[in-house]
């Protein structure tokens, strides 16, 4: 006789199949919740904070909303709290809560090729999911839309062998604001308990608030907490710093570097078109017909063949013609970078410093998706000078906050030899000392992580190098600054001196000579013996410019005659409004004006205005000169550069106007071509020419 399960006469290989039991995503979650960045008490809350601030975020710039979140959290046992989370944003519809919330992948974004802050579908489910298996809680959701009288009020938890939510409490009332005590117009408020524990820090919600705050300038964000007693523990405020909210992102078709086999097969047994030259417009981006047609030939496939009767072996080699046609790079309108200027204001929003160097990459692509690197340095003012610097590392404006060892923006950095930009590197490597911070944004349609919990970024060479090349020019940046902050420290200081005592010894020596005092500025230009510039940046108010000021001062014994050129942030929406003594234009983003005579002990004053800038927007520039002589202050241009970047504009614009006539006749590409024999070319001379404005303009080379 057998047992329940069969005894002796079953097979013990059918024993284990009889076991065999599919799991649900839900189930999988719940007892691998670590995979979502839920191991630790403390990073739990951290989790949970961002999970719906990024889901705020992206609710808002989608709508055109400028955000404003709350984010208030409340110790309610020593192991437990409770988390709420606001937003202005356009709410969710009612009958679309329960899978937004209580269904793990499912999203709006995982299919899109664009720029977004989540992608997989599993945050705020697992919040919910969290919270139930921690303290048994249900989440409460408050969800009003601008164009309905009342709100829908909910509570939800989440059938883990489903996959789906449950739902109790459902209500529509009106929503009354906590804080304003005025009626909510429109937006989202979810309210959670869970077991976590609140700490302060490098590693806290405070920081993950800040470093967003920074690379989200367009928004504002609160947060207050308190222990269970009601008494504050800790609070913050970052205001916004800008009213320009992210560029609207274009969803693109996938490119044909970074389609797999099995990918394009699907795509293949779905396809509707008939023709396969067809099927390569449609189905990918970057493929004109003439692209088309040259990978056809390269796969050795008709032209007029059905993409569904496509073979296995056939799709292999179109895989691989994929790879050896010179395409085009994909669409870059697919990504929001944050760009130089508001780089600067996030940076200073939520760090002092004294100088600030930023750099926008041009948008690159790898395996066929598009990303761009941005990075910021500071130096000085309230950073610390005694430690490593302060790395703020993010992907798609999410701050990245831990395994900052394992992530490939950290490697990045640590490869650049920073003893020669003036920051002091113990070893020749890693992480450079020093009062400076660096934030390294990665936009991508696709960053690759090492993990679920999207912590750290994984290595992908044509990143790496990218990373890299915007390391070594803030690097020069840093330095350029440093060399002209020492020569303008020694030169006032001179300055100071000869202006205080030589005076003093002039009237004491006229009183006991009974003499009248002599004129010094003669004796003054000879002690000095040098040009010396100063630049400043303030905001005209009444006019509504940004205005820069350049004062030369010869304090030579002869005349000068110099050209000074000014780097300015030129785009299409800015301009310069004013600007008295003319000049013209050198290249892009740098304005130059000649100085026929500068006499002995003379000044001379340079001014302009620039318009479509908000206050702060710009506080930093450099200043170049021609001439004989050195003038402290400034830098010599480097003529050869100035030249490889006006190649390198009028090219571009000679380009794109090829790329625009190919496009609308359908014949084989000239710029094609040219991309393909130049990439060689371009790879080894990328660290030496300019790319984009003046961003390399006068300064050094690198021995890297």
């Amino acid at each position: 006789m057998g047992g329940l399960d069969g005894g002796e006469s079953m097979d013990p290989a059918e024993k284990l199949s009889s076991k065999q039991k599919q799991v649900s995503i839900s189930e999988f979650f719940e007892k691998n919740k670590h995979f979502l960045g839920f191991d630790t008490l403390q990073r739990s809350v951290i989790t949970a904070v961002k999970e719906s601030v990024d889901n705020s975020l992206d609710a808002c710039e989608e709508a055109r909303i400028l955000p404003d979140i709350r984010v208030e959290i409340r110790r309610t046992k020593s192991d437990e709290l409770r988390l709420i989370t606001q937003d202005n944003g356009p709410g969710i519809p009612r009958d679309a809560i329960e899978n937004v919330f209580g269904k793990f992948l499912l999203g709006s974004r995982f299919h899109a090729i664009r720029q977004t802050r989540g992608q997989q579908g599993i945050g705020i489910t697992g919040v919910v999911m969290y919270s139930q298996l921690t303290t048994g809680s249900k989440t409460h959701v408050a969800s009003k839309i601008k164009s309905e009288s009342s709100a829908v009020f909910v509570e939800l938890g989440i059938d883990t062998k489903k996959n789906k939510a449950t739902k109790s409490g459902e209500r529509r009332d009106t929503w009354i604001d906590d804080l304003t005590s005025e009626e909510v117009e429109q937006g989202l408020r979810i309210q959670t308990e869970m077991k976590a524990k609140y700490q302060r820090g490098k590693k806290s919600v405070y920081q993950y608030l800040r470093m967003t705050s920074i690379v989200n300038p367009h928004a504002s964000i609160s947060l207050v907490v308190y222990d269970k007693n009601g008494e504050l523990i800790e609070e913050g405020k970052w205001i916004r710093t800008s009213n320009k909210l992210p560029r609207i992102v274009r969803e693109i078709r996938p490119h044909p570097r970074g389609v797999h086999l099995g990918t394009l097969q699907r795509l293949l047994r779905d396809a509707e078109e008939r023709r396969m030259t067809s099927f390569l417009q449609k189905s990918f981006s970057s493929v004109p017909p003439s692209a088309s047609k040259r990978i056809l030939s390269a796969a050795n496939i008709e032209e007029g063949r059905s993409p569904k009767r496509i073979r296995s072996e056939e799709s292999q080699n179109l895989v691989k013609a994929f790879q050896t046609v010179p395409l085009r790079d994909p669409p870059t309108d697919c990504l929001s970078p944050i760009e130089d200027l508001l780089i600067k204001k996030g940076l200073s929003k939520a760090i002092d410093s004294r100088f600030a160097s930023t750099v926008t990459r041009k948008p690159k692509a790898t395996q066929g998706n598009p990303f761009q690197i941005e990075v910021g340095l500071v130096f000085g003012g309230d950073l610390q000078s005694d430690g490593p610097i302060e790395i703020l590392r993010f992907a798609n404006r999410v701050p990245l906050m831990y395994q900052q060892g394992g992530c490939l923006l950290t490697k990045a950095l640590e490869s650049v030899n920073w003893k020669s930009y003036g920051l002091d590197q113990p070893g020749g490597s890693g992480i450079p000392k020093g009062p400076a911070a660096v934030l390294i944004h990665l936009a991508s349609t696709n960053v690759q992580f090492t993990s679920e919990a999207k912590e750290a970024v994984s290595y992908d060479e044509e990143v790496f190098d990218e990373i890299r090349k915007a390391m070594l020019e803030v690097g020069r940046g840093l330095k350029n600054h440093l060399k002209k902050s020492s020569q303008r420290k020694k030169a006032k200081e001179k300055f100071e001196l000869v202006n205080i005592i030589l005076p003093e010894i002039s009237k004491k020596s006229s009183e006991l000579l009974n003499r009248e005092e002599p004129d010094l500025a003669p004796v003054i230009t000879q002690i000095m013996n040098a040009v010396f510039l100063e630049e400043e940046l303030f905001w005209n108010k009444q006019e509504k410019l940004a205005m820069c000021s350049i004062t030369v001062h010869n304090y030579t014994a002869r005349a000068r005659a110099y050209t000074i050129l000014a780097k300015w942030p030129e785009k299409p929406e800015t301009k310069m409004a004013y600007n008295p003594t003319g000049g013209r234009k050198e290249a892009g983003g740098l304005w130059a004006w000649r100085l026929d005579t500068l006499n002995p002990g003379s000044s001379t004053i340079l001014e302009f205005g620039i318009s479509g800038l908000s206050k702060g927007d710009w506080n930093e520039t450099d200043v170049f000169f021609r001439g004989n002589g050195e003038i402290i202050g400034a830098t010599r241009m480097d003529e050869k550069l100035l030249d490889e970047q006006r190649k390198s504009e009028a090219l571009e614009a000679a380009m794109d106007e090829v790329r625009s006539r190919e496009e609308s006749s359908g014949t084989v590409s000239v710029v094609d071509r040219f991309d393909r024999d130049s990439k060689v070319e371009s790879s080894r001379s990328e660290d030496s020419l300019p790319k984009t404005g003046s961003e390399w303009f006068g300064l050094d080379g690198d021995s890297q």
